[in-house]
């Protein structure tokens, strides 16, 4: 199919895409000699079977991507996201299926890695965007704001060996989103830069969406799959398992990482290697409701850690602290909760000792969680830590585009 027979609004077509790959060095090359020797003699059939050590990284994916409209796929690691986006982009050759594109597609996929190490800046923006498919004029229209942009001062005339990787992407990212796309491809770069420059990337991206360009999005990062895309693909061992609105594909995708054997979690943590040695020793943390241990908290509802400790000298002015990460995301802190916060601390006796910490409603979304859970009298006298305890959240409510929810009450007050 040609682009000239797209429907008006749509930018993109995948059709029935397949792409293998050989898990061997030696018959990857074997493979690729033969199968540029079938292209030249016209006799390589794109729908031969799979050869020994070969597998599917895309098996038969098909989607349609309308202008101004932001596609996100999602899965596990080697699932096929970023062969697909490769193929999308031109990078590689599907094995069967078709790609169709109209206009200028513009890949982030590693924003900096196409860059002369040896060349400045400036140079590398001239042709970094020639690259990119622009003209001479086109490059001298757009070049200020990309140096705007980036924001790296003096260091553009400097050669690009001396930047950090910070700045090499920030000048890679800025280069892409002024190169005049139709399709721009971002996998996993979305935490270019500080906080400031993230938020500074986002507004760009919407930006360009209001403009009419579209995105197809990689990342595992649910908030943004949520704030960004109007359609989900979920892929798994290359096959589209899944796909429709955000919210439900991703509760369907997060169910899946959070179920696997390999991460069951008993909702306790049990320690017995105590030496006897230390003044004090955290022996179990533990989850319950109502008193009642649970293998796992549930949104909406009343949960309790439970921390028993095993105290060998009695301790003043103990806190108790724990850090709470989304084990599915970026790892950034999701909660963090420590009794000196709400002015309390723990004189602890000698013997077993135990301390709860109770919130009223579970506000955490759906998930795999990791918790350290430490005693400690001030920032920087420890007493006892246990640095990851795993546990799961079951869904209740709906949370959307968020990672934490805070029940409130809404009022209308008279002025």
């Amino acid at each position: 199919m040609s682009p000239s027979e797209l429907p008006k609004d749509t930018v993109l077509r995948v059709e029935n895409v397949s792409k293998k790959f050989s898990r061997s060095l030696k018959t990857s090359l074997l493979y690729g000699l033969t199968d540029i020797a079938g292209e030249l003699t016209a006799t390589r059939q794109s729908s031969n079977p799979l050869r020994k050590q070969e597998f599917w990284a895309v098996d038969s994916v098909s989607f349609e991507l309308g202008r101004g409209r932001a596609l996100g796929l999602v899965g596990a690691n080697g699932s096929g996201k970023t062969t697909l986006l490769r193929v999308v982009s031109g990078l590689i050759k599907p094995d069967a299926g078709s790609v169709t594109i109209r206009g200028r597609v513009v890949p982030l996929i590693a924003l900096g890695a196409g860059f002369n190490q040896i060349l400045t800046g400036r140079e590398n923006i001239y042709i970094n965007l020639a690259i990119l498919g622009l003209t001479s004029k086109e490059v001298d229209e757009v070049y200020d704001s990309v140096v705007e942009f980036a924001e790296i001062g003096d260091a553009l005339d400097a050669p690009v060996q001396t930047y950090s990787s910070g700045m090499a992407a920030r000048l890679g990212f800025s280069c892409a989103v002024h190169a005049k796309a139709d399709i721009l491809l971002i996998d996993e770069v979305l935490s270019v830069g500080d906080m400031r420059f993230r938020s500074k990337c986002y507004r760009k991206l919407a930006e360009l969406r209001m403009a009419g360009t579209s995105f197809i999005l990689v990342s595992h990062n649910t908030n943004a799959i949520l704030s960004m895309c109007d359609e989900v693909i979920y892929l798994r061992k290359g096959s589209a398992i899944l796909s429709g609105e955000p919210y439900e594909v991703m509760s369907r995708f997060e169910e899946d990482m959070t179920s696997q054997p390999a991460l069951e979690v008993p909702g306790v943590f049990h320690r017995i290697d105590a030496d006897g040695s230390q003044e004090l020793h955290i022996k179990q943390v533990e989850l319950l409701q109502n008193r009642a241990r649970v293998e796992n908290f549930t949104t909406g509802k009343n949960a309790e850690f439970s921390v028993r400790i095993q105290c060998n000298k009695p301790q003043g002015d103990a806190i108790l602290s724990l850090l709470i990460r989304e084990l599915s995301g970026e790892s950034e802190p999701v909660l963090h909760l420590s009794s000196d916060n709400e002015g309390r601390t723990f004189f602890i006796d000698s013997g077993c000792q135990e301390i709860g910490v109770e919130m009223p409603f579970c506000g955490l979304t759906p998930g795999l969680y990791t918790a350290k859970v430490y005693l400690h009298r001030s920032p920087f006298y420890m007493l006892d830590a246990i640095e990851s305890f795993v546990f799961r959240v079951r869904a209740d409510k709906s949370f959307k585009q968020c990672i934490y929810y805070q029940p409130v009450t809404w009022k209308m007050n008279a002025v």
